[in-house]
């Protein structure tokens, strides 16, 4: 997947938009070091192609923006990597060139359309066209929203927090390019342990992945999904739980927040949408005597033609 590509479906009286960027593959066994080889074997009918190139041992991943329509209202949740950041310890992400905002205008919004900015975490490929404009004159992308931001992650990967410790240098440019603009501009709401939307969606923290990490829970006429941001990367995360990927901050509650979150959708037939999974997008949950199981995929109809 190398262009934009919009794809819609319906819960209750939410639409949700999956507006695909691109995808691509990575070192399976690094991306999520805890999962045994033998997992990805043992489950190569589920994983492959879709989300793993089973010949190069490498997962599949996609850099997507859900879009949600709510209660009159355009929720954007998560604002991928955004163009021409300096980011030089992340060579993938480092003055990337996409188009963010031609998938936007394929699914019909325009930037002073957009309500309300969910970052479900800040890190690079989750906050990045937060703001526009180019080095000394980044502003809000989204001149109109209201940007939604875990104040855990605030503070950790702020300034009060040394940038992330300073364990990371590109987190100090990350704030400083992706997030600060739109403190200046007066459009942060910082939340923290839950936080509702509207009567259909509320944010809930799942620290771990990052000190506040979120996860988004829609409920509307009977029918539930859950956006989970990075507590997942891969489906053999929900055959394993345990499996934290290589990016978790804290893996032991990134653990326990990942199994809290998968056994409430399974209980509540809840869609699990992640982040970066490739294929379908989302699936429910089943158990399987005391495990996880992959159950339905989710059907997503396109939405107009792939934009260049």
């Amino acid at each position: 997947m190398t262009k934009n590509t919009v794809q819609s479906t319906t819960l209750g009286e939410v639409e949700v938009l999956r507006i695909a960027e691109w995808q691509g593959a990575f070192d399976a066994r690094g991306l999520v070091p805890d999962a045994p080889a033998g997992l990805w074997a043992s489950h190569e009918a589920e994983l492959a192609p879709d989300h793993w190139e089973v010949a190069g041992d490498r997962a599949v991943l996609a850099l997507q923006t859900w879009v949600l329509r709510s209660a009159g209202r355009t929720v954007v949740v998560d604002t991928g990597v955004g163009n021409g950041r300096e980011r030089p310890g992340m060579p993938h992400f480092h003055r990337w060139q996409g188009d963010f905002l031609g998938g936007l205008a394929a699914a019909g919004i325009r930037p002073e359309d957009v309500d309300v900015v969910v970052n479900t975490h800040v890190h690079a490929d989750h906050v990045g066209w937060n703001t526009d404009g180019g080095p000394g004159a980044w502003r809000p992308t989204f001149p109109n929203a209201q940007y939604l931001i875990p104040a855990a992650d605030d503070a950790h990967f702020g300034p009060d927090g040394g940038y992330g410790g300073g364990l990371r240098p590109d987190d100090r440019l990350i704030y400083e390019d992706s997030v600060a603009p739109v403190h200046r501009a007066g459009q942060v709401v910082l939340w923290d342990g839950a936080h509702r939307i509207d009567e259909h969606l509320t944010l809930e923290s799942a620290p771990g992945h990052t000190p506040g990490s979120s996860v988004l829970r829609l409920a509307s006429r009977g029918e539930r999904a859950v956006f989970v941001g990075d507590l997942l990367h891969n489906p053999v995360q929900i055959l394993r739980p345990s499996c934290n990927s290589c990016f978790c901050l804290d893996p032991v509650r990134a653990a326990a927040s990942r199994l809290r979150v998968l056994e409430r959708a399974a209980d509540q037939r809840e869609l699990v949408v992640p982040a970066h999974f490739a294929g379908a997008g989302a699936v429910e949950v089943r158990r399987e005597g005391g495990r996880f199981a992959l159950g339905p995929w989710a059907a997503f109809a396109p939405v107009g033609t792939p934009t260049a």
